[in-house]
């Protein structure tokens, strides 16, 4: 390997190292009580170093959001490409949100507990080019082909893709945060969920 790659390599894998221990103190900190004094601290190097790659905390919360909303997308992509039933693609994407989730709780719990602004306001969300926008994009493209299969009730599709994510998203949200009630085997409840939304929407 030529000595520019390896540098590459490195920086690449200290970029890494930046970000999932950023992923892990917005979890346990939050936003306003997140630094990049404190992330230093934690990675045991200079604030100076930290922001050679990341401009702040905004920058940086940014990130990691995209990530998550990377590892959905290329789900949603996977499925599509392999699975020609939308319907079951459409249940293998809600299944495979909840896993994410479920598999990546800090991950999770920074992305949607410590700041509701990352991405703008609504109208800033839907012009810029993002992960994000990508995940959700595709995702309604989904249901508007079960739709069109005549595997889901036409409705407006925005409203039919919020109201699954809602679904999912307070699926993974209990699983992640409940300690006082003792919960059933998670895939059990992923299958009571998901065959739940399908069979409700179903034409």
């Amino acid at each position: 390997m030529s000595l520019k790659k390896q540098q590459q390599q490195h920086k690449e894998q200290f970029r890494s190292e930046i970000l999932v221990a950023a992923r892990e103190l917005f979890s346990q900190e939050g936003y306003s009580n997140f630094s990049m004094r404190k992330l230093a601290a934690k990675i045991k190097y200079s604030p100076t170093t930290i922001y050679l790659y990341f401009r702040d905390k905004d920058d940086l919360l940014f990130c990691i959001c995209e990530e998550l909303y990377e590892s959905f997308l290329n789900g949603i992509v996977e499925i599509c490409a392999t699975v020609s039933d939308p319907r079951e693609a459409l249940r293998l994407a809600l299944r495979n949100y909840i896993e994410i989730g479920l598999s990546n709780p800090e991950h999770y719990k920074a992305v949607f507990f410590t700041s509701p602004v990352v991405y703008g306001a609504p109208h800033e969300f839907m012009k810029k080019d993002t992960m994000h926008l990508r995940a959700y994009n595709s995702f309604c493209g989904l249901v508007e082909k079960c739709m069109k299969s005549g595997q889901l009730r036409r409705m407006d599709i925005e409203t039919l893709v919020l109201v699954f994510w809602s679904a999912v998203h307070g699926l993974v949200t209990s699983m992640i945060f409940t300690r006082d009630l003792p919960l059933p085997d998670k895939r059990v409840m992923t299958d009571i969920l998901v065959d739940g939304l399908l069979k409700g929407h179903a034409e």
